[in-house]
């Protein structure tokens, strides 16, 4: 079996907890924001990890960190964490909120307007 990249390792913890994994990363990350600017820097980033119950060596934690600072500035939203941590969706789900959008927008026109929701919902 191949060894684990840290973001599979951190992804696995989250799985591993369910609902509440998020939720719960997302509570430590806000408590290790020592400075209140809704950002972490690397070293408050590997602290919530490990606070998290996610062991990494310093390198895999540096590794992780830059998979998510995309703009290189070494700090990181918990926004911006999120959308890495997610990734892409599947063909699948692609395919299916291609079809629920499809659905909605009764006019074709690619956009979901006010009209477009009287046609489909109604407020009673």
């Amino acid at each position: 079996m191949a060894a684990k990249t840290p973001m599979e390792k951190l992804r696995e913890q989250c799985l591993k907890r369910g609902a509440s994994g998020i939720k719960g990363l997302g509570r430590t990350f806000r408590i290790m924001d020592d400075d209140g600017n809704k950002s972490l820097n690397l070293e408050e980033f590997g602290e919530g990890l490990s606070d998290y119950g996610i062991n990494l060596k310093p390198e895999e934690v540096k590794e992780l960190f830059n998979t998510f600072d995309k703009d290189g500035l070494g700090t990181l939203c918990f926004d911006e964490f999120l959308m890495g941590l997610r990734g892409s969706m599947s063909e699948g789900r692609q395919n299916i909120v291609k079809k629920a959008f499809e659905k909605v927008d009764k006019t074709g026109d690619g956009q979901i307007t006010p009209a477009d929701m009287k046609v489909i919902y109604n407020v009673k």
